[in-house]
């Protein structure tokens, strides 16, 4: 139930920063034995290089929306898995206690321990020497799968895992699977150009949904969790 409570103050946040449409919410609440969240209904049409610009666009509007702390006012889930988001002032100490040390620990449960672990959770400063992200609105779960286009070939967002964070962490996602042409990233890149330290911290922010993966599915995602650190490690001094 806290899940979809969760995720219908996420649609809300996301439709009050005025940039990107989300679904509205109908309602939301419990049975017996069921939780529910009744969205509005969008009927879905094609998406082609208009959506797509539009789509980055908005989303870099949509980041420059801000609060005074990294987090968010109540937990949530990444997929099923609990996604902790206690406010904090500091990125690099939130992103290593609540997103990456919060995964390993979760892996070790799950009976996979990363040799790499301790060397990359310390060193994580040496990827924000020259960088010093703000707290921006973030879908947090943004994949293909999690975007579409209205029948006036609108974009859309849904399925959030919102809080305020590193807007690059969005970014890096949307390269983890595909799904986004290049002119999503120019439409985004004219609004709100991305820091040149990126390519570095986009595998630093991937590792985090390969460790979820991981977590949720197992298989082939420890090994790409493990190639990720030994790549990070390496930009460490």
């Amino acid at each position: 139930m806290r899940f979809f409570e969760a995720e219908a103050l996420a649609l809300e946040e996301i439709r009050s920063s005025n940039t990107v449409r989300v679904p509205h919410v109908v309602c939301s609440g419990k049975t017996d034995n069921y939780s529910f969240l009744v969205l509005e209904f969008i009927e879905f049409g094609k998406n082609n290089d208009r959506t797509q610009k539009q789509l980055g666009e908005k989303l870099a509007h949509m980041h420059q929306t801000s609060k005074e702390f990294f987090g968010w006012k109540i937990d949530n889930c990444i997929g099923s898995t609990e996604q902790p988001n206690p406010k904090t002032d500091n990125w690099v100490s939130f992103y290593r206690k609540f997103r990456l040390l919060h995964q390993f620990n979760l892996a070790e449960e799950n009976g996979r321990t990363f040799k790499h672990k301790t060397d990359l959770l310390q060193g994580l400063d040496s990827f924000f020497e020259d960088y010093s992200p703000h707290p921006s609105l973030l879908h947090g779960d943004l994949w293909s799968g999690n975007f579409a286009s209205t029948k006036k070939r609108d974009p859309f967002i849904f399925d959030p895992a919102t809080y305020y964070g590193d807007r690059e962490t969005d970014l890096a996602f949307t390269y983890m699977f595909g799904g986004f042409s290049s002119a999503f990233y120019k439409g985004y890149e004219a609004i709100y150009p991305l820091d040149k330290g990126f390519h570095k911290r986009k595998i630093l922010y991937n590792l985090y949904h390969e460790l979820n993966h991981f977590n949720l599915f197992g298989g082939g995602y420890a090994g790409s969790a493990e190639s990720s650190i030994n790549q990070l490690i390496k930009f460490i001094h």
